[in-house]
């Protein structure tokens, strides 16, 4: 006897990366930011940590709210806050994806939009990506409730240009999620938010977790048209953001010159990475995000993954047909790189 809906003991739960607890591990393996959160960050939540954590927080995190409108340049009424843009994902699937609905995205990318797809019982349409990763023309042509494209893209670090996302979402009746989880690592022209004045139907997530270094807050910005926006935070838990939490997120904004500083230390170590992975034999995919896909043709990076991990180097490996043969490496600091690359040539030894 089950005592689940038969959707969810049939489905197959997202996996995230390892998440070591403790020792000395040089983690590559999950895209967090190699750099600690600005000073005022740390500030702000030790002086949080007080008698009002006994008080419920703002219910729509109204500070965050307003903070992130000035520094976006849009509305606080364009503005909804989630626990991570991973529940941001959650209440759009809530709020618009229903039984056998039809959410479109091209693959592989993020594989949570398809678990949280299964979770609704709607149904995925994937479209593989060519092996550019450039967005696949039967996008298109493509009809569903909901389009999700992941920009820059996760595995690939993969870049599409604003203006093919313009078109896409024109001529798609769904609405369309730009997920720009890593926008903050591609070039300032990557980002979608100046579509969203010509696109109701476009909503534009944001997160902490990677630029910010604030993956252990759990912060996610969703960007939209307010009517769009207000149907969407009809499905959200109650008080969904902490009080520590928005604390956190106001002071990185207001402080948003420290997280530019690292992500532009993460960018120069980004073009090393890749070029020293090159001289190892790895073809590696241009990347707009803060990780590199390196690829070895035909060759299994499972154990390669394995023997890393032996030497106390966690990156990522997907065991799927496209991907059996990559490995998603994170932009660690310049030292971790050296490691990383210390053993991948160890590696490498006949």
């Amino acid at each position: 006897m089950t005592r689940v809906r038969p959707i969810v003991e049939r489905m197959h739960a997202y996996v995230p990366g390892e998440q070591p607890a403790g020792g000395r591990v040089i983690k590559l393996n999950t895209n967090e930011n190699p750099y600690p959160p600005a000073p005022g960050v740390i500030a702000a939540v030790a002086a949080a940590a007080s008698a009002d954590l006994r008080l419920y927080p703002e219910p729509s995190a109204k500070p965050l709210r307003e903070e992130a409108a000035r520094c976006y340049g849009v509305r606080p009424e364009q503005v909804l806050v989630g626990n991570g843009s991973d529940e941001l994902l959650t209440m759009l699937m809530r709020a618009i994806v229903g039984v056998d609905d039809i959410v479109v995205f091209p693959e592989p990318t993020y594989s949570l939009y398809d678990t949280l797809v299964t979770i609704q019982e709607g149904r995925s349409l994937t479209i593989p990506f060519p092996p550019d990763f450039t967005l696949p023309p039967a996008l298109w042509a493509a009809e569903g409730q909901l389009m999700m494209i992941c920009n820059p893209n996760a595995p690939s670090g993969s870049i599409t240009p604003i203006a093919t996302i313009a078109e896409l979402a024109s001529g798609f009746d769904g609405v369309v999620v730009v997920d720009e989880a890593y926008v903050d690592f591609a070039p300032a022209s990557a980002t979608a938010l100046p579509l969203l004045g010509s696109h109701d139907n476009m909503i534009v997530l944001r997160t902490f977790s990677k630029s910010f270094s604030l993956a252990g807050m759990r912060i996610g910005l969703a960007f939209g048209h307010p009517d769009l926006l207000a149907q969407i935070a009809k499905v959200k838990d109650s008080y969904n953001l902490n009080r520590v939490a928005i604390v956190a997120g106001v002071a990185a904004l207001v402080e948003i010159a420290w997280m530019q500083r690292n992500v532009a230390r993460i960018v120069t170590s980004r073009a090393r990475l890749c070029e020293r992975l090159a001289g190892l034999g790895y073809d590696v995919l241009p990347s707009a995000a803060n990780f590199v896909l390196a690829r070895r043709p035909g060759e299994d990076q499972g154990p390669v993954q394995a023997a890393l991990r032996a030497r106390g180097i966690l990156v990522r490996h997907f065991a799927t047909d496209r991907l059996r043969d990559a490995l998603r490496i994170s932009v660690g600091t310049d030292e971790e790189i050296d490691r990383l690359l210390t053993e991948l040539g160890a590696l490498r030894q006949p």
